[in-house]
């Protein structure tokens, strides 16, 4: 995707917020427009709050309920023009103000990606969490890899593939959705990459701290398999991450009992509001398979 001599190239971006960290919200728009030699297009999709306060270049979208976090990105989509698109989590910054530049540039040298996720780090402390690693070797969180889910708090991505993916999974809520994303792009015959050279900026959180964090995670993890996988691989998926979990949380029963409920909830409930989406092409399963990760784990 040659970007014509003498223009930028354009990006537009959705930054997610409930509102309810104005400080890192701030941080998050200073540090996006101070990107270089791109051309920008910010809308700030305020899930359940009216966005106020924003400097003058960037808009805000006023969502009356919260969505959850794919259904307010997907909100964000239409209001804003550009041949690629950037999702910002509201506490996540950059890091380096050539961060967007360099990313379209490789897209422009690889044509096959279709999604890039950078490095996650929190610059002030030096130890960034194992699962920021989307792979399954995570000795190292500077090695760069094709992989196949991504962390959602930065993400960028040429506009046409998105539209060809459908976009996030609205219905989640929460959990998983970066998953979905990762293998509908491998579903357009591109791949995801992790550029593990490059930074995003997050602080280290608890991820338990969401107050049905193990039910949906169980719930979606359902659903995932059940919208995106061909059967008997639907069935191995799901099974053997209830047995990983259920090993992983053996010592906490409250743990395990609300995973459960949610696997179950999973089973019960449909995932999608409307026409669920195609099953990813045998292809697709295979490929995933010859890059080292079949859709089983």
């Amino acid at each position: 995707m040659s970007i014509p001599e003498g223009n930028l190239p354009t990006v537009g971006v959705v930054v997610l917020t409930m509102g309810n960290r104005p400080e890192e919200l701030n941080r998050a728009l200073t540090s996006l427009l101070a990107q270089r030699e791109v051309e920008l297009d910010v809308v700030v999709v305020g899930n359940g709050w009216d966005p106020v306060g924003l400097p003058a270049s960037v808009r805000g979208h006023f969502l009356e309920h919260n969505l959850g976090i794919p259904a307010g990105r997907n909100a964000g989509v239409p209001l804003v023009k550009g041949e690629f698109l950037c999702f910002l989590d509201d506490d996540s910054w950059f890091l380096d103000t050539d961060f967007l530049e360099e990313a379209i540039s490789r897209f422009d040298s690889h044509p096959r990606m279709g999604l890039l996720q950078p490095r996650i780090t929190d610059p002030t402390r030096d130890d960034d969490p194992t699962r920021w690693i989307p792979r399954l070797n995570k000795r190292t969180a500077v090695e760069s890899s094709r992989v196949f889910h991504v962390g959602e708090t930065c993400l960028l991505m040429p506009r046409h593939i998105f539209d060809e993916t459908g976009g996030w999974a609205g219905g989640f809520w929460y959990a998983h959705e970066g998953i979905e994303l990762a293998w509908r792009v491998w579903d357009t015959g591109h791949h995801v990459w992790y550029a593990g050279d490059m930074r995003i900026g997050h602080p280290v959180v608890d991820q338990r701290r969401h107050e049905e964090f193990y039910r949906l995670n169980a719930r979606n993890r359902v659903w995932l398999a059940k919208r995106n996988l061909r059967w008997p691989f639907s069935w191995m998926y799901v099974s053997s991450w209830a047995l990983v979990e259920a090993t992983r949380l053996r010592k906490d029963p409250d743990a395990v009992r609300q995973y459960f409920s949610g696997w179950l909830a999973g089973w019960r409930e449909i995932p999608w509001y409307s026409t669920p989406r195609p099953k990813l092409k045998w292809s697709t399963h295979l490929r995933m398979l010859l890059a080292g990760r079949p859709p089983i784990i």
